[in-house]
């Protein structure tokens, strides 16, 4: 097999994502994948954050995921009740993909994006990123391959590749490889990275099912999750097609033996509600540990890792393949810079400096959450099945306490947008503090390291339609000089449009009548005028201030 600029190991969501994201920028990938091309992925991932939909936006691929998933009119609501089939205790109300333009009440409407987050499994939204990928020329995906061996060195690394059809052995070469290719990275080993954290955070007992009469069991509105919660079990059930299968969570409780040691069959009957005469069909098995491990490293020379090769939580609200994505994005457009030649290969240090640090705290958000669920599922009224006054005041207090905790993952505006990066080596920083990071509350800021705040341009157009792929200097002063620093981005070849933008009524833009957004859409360098020196603020953001500081 010949070499590759770029060798991406691992064809999940995040992959898939990172090969079409570097496509678009211009560069060749290859993509090697165990599995077969047409082969079905796990149920895992069954969300899509806003984030991720505004770069599935980008590349062109936002509408058909919307398009996919659930019916149209099915609620994305989560409801939690006794049982699948039993009392309400409280409701979510998430807005169905067919109203999720236009229904404004509610905790998760209003979202400050043209593209509100997404409910769909991973087995529909996978086979749309890979249809789309096989159909990009620069794209090559080598299927029923695994990686056998890897040698990292400086500027390349030699790859042994096995063909799982034919047993046979090859090698490939390449300038750059990315291992997003799971828990069990041959990535991460090669790049020596190791796994701290917290080993057991709590296991599931997960079953997907083929249950085409459950739906019609329920006493409530359909619901994407639906939470049972009784003295007997706790578990999540999560429509996947809407129609007949299911997915289980079954929370094993602490001193219960091994997955196969609890009755599987006789727990998701308790969390259904249902009784022996009640038929379904196991379709896999697809339990998990929920963990909380982050790699020490995230890069060895020309070797890099994302996804579940870096970082393996407790799932919160699908952030874990949200949060790969996120990786793939940062890596990306500082990969293509380089490859195209406005960057030196420093930039790459930004990388984990920028990634690594946010990674710990989106963890640690997950963590602190999945506690306070533990505590909430072991301290269950036993009268909360009973009627009469205090079956009432049970389901009414574990409702409110349910709804309380677990809004916050599901109406997250601040996990999918607050974050910042506030040490790195390519932003150029004016002292100001970043807005607070939390879970579900949002300060839109142009303070260097935020995202870049969305609005609607006086034309209709979303900003983020309106900006350009690497570099935009976003103008809210039209008579703002500008042309010093686009004769230094010409000079140093790095792409930047100038783009003129009626400034809001909102403190969004306090500090900067002049934002720079980066090619990730986070703000590089902001001002009310230039900075005396525009070809060095053009070099801090292209990391050429890095190779300097690492030349001295």
């Amino acid at each position: 097999m010949t070499g590759t600029n770029v060798l991406i190991v691992g064809a999940g969501p995040v992959g898939l994502t990172l090969a079409i994201d570097l496509a678009w920028r211009g560069i060749d990938v290859t993509v090697v994948e165990t599995r077969a091309p047409a082969a079905r992925p796990d149920p895992k991932c069954n969300h899509v954050a806003a984030r991720t939909m505004e770069i599935f936006r980008r590349l062109g691929l936002a509408e058909k995921v919307r398009n996919a998933g659930l019916p149209a009119d099915y609620p994305h609501d989560i409801s939690y009740r006794t049982t699948f089939t039993g009392e309400e205790l409280t409701r979510i109300k998430i807005p169905c993909r067919r109203d999720r333009f236009t229904m404004k009440d509610g905790p998760d409407c209003n979202w400050p994006t043209p593209e509100p987050p997404h409910r769909i499994n991973q087995i529909f939204l996978e086979p749309i990123l890979f249809e789309h990928a096989t159909a990009q020329p620069r794209i090559r995906i080598v299927s029923r391959t695994s990686v056998e061996d890897v040698l990292v060195k400086d500027t390349s690394a030699a790859v042994s590749l096995r063909d799982l059809e034919a047993g046979t052995l090859s090698r490939i070469d390449c300038r750059y490889l990315i291992g997003c290719d799971g828990a069990r990275s041959i990535v991460r080993k090669a790049v020596g990275a190791e796994l701290a954290g917290d080993a057991i955070v709590q296991r599931v007992q997960s079953t997907y099912i083929r249950a085409p009469k459950l739906i019609d069991l329920q006493r409530y509105e359909r619901a994407w999750g639906t939470g049972s919660i009784n003295p007997r079990r706790s578990g999540m059930v999560y429509a996947i097609d809407g129609r007949k299968r299911w997915l289980v969570h079954n929370y094993m409780k602490p001193g219960e033996g091994d997955f196969d040691e609890v009755d599987r069959d006789a727990c998701i009957r308790t969390i259904l509600g249902v009784g022996t005469d009640f038929s379904y069909e196991v379709i896999s098995k697809e339990d998990w540990y929920g963990r909380r491990l982050i790699a020490n490293r995230f890069r060895d020379r020309c070797a890099f890792i994302a996804g579940d090769a870096a970082h393996i939580w407790v799932p919160y609200a699908g952030y874990g393949m949200n949060a790969g994505i996120a990786d793939a994005m940062n890596l990306s457009w500082l990969l293509a810079a380089h490859l195209n030649g406005w960057a030196p290969s420093a930039i790459l240090d930004a990388y984990e400096a920028e990634r690594w640090p946010i990674t710990s705290q989106v963890s640690r958000f997950a963590m602190s959450h999945a506690e306070a669920e533990i505590r909430r599922r072991g301290a269950v009224p036993e009268e909360i099945e009973d009627a009469g006054p205090s079956g009432e005041r049970a389901r009414r207090e574990v409702g409110r306490l349910a709804y309380a905790i677990n809004v916050q993952q599901y109406a997250c505006a601040g996990l999918n947008f607050g974050s910042y990066y506030d040490s790195s080596p390519i932003i150029a920083y004016d002292g100001s503090e970043h807005p607070a990071y939390t879970m579900d509350s949002y300060a839109p800021s142009t303070v260097p390291g935020c995202r870049t705040p969305h609005l609607w341009c006086a034309d209709g157009r979303s900003l983020y339609d309106a900006m350009g792929p690497e570099f935009t200097l976003l103008r809210f002063d039209s008579a703002a000089e500008t042309a010093p620093l686009e004769a230094a981005a010409r000079e140093r070849g790095v792409p930047l449009r100038i783009l003129d933008i009626q400034k809001p009524g909102l403190a969004t833009t306090d500090g900067g009548g002049l934002v720079l957004s980066r090619p990730d859409q986070h703000v590089g360098w902001r001002g009310n005028t230039l900075p005396a020196d525009p070809l060095a603020l053009i070099d801090r953001v292209r990391g050429a201030t890095i190779q300097a500081a690492t030349s001295d």
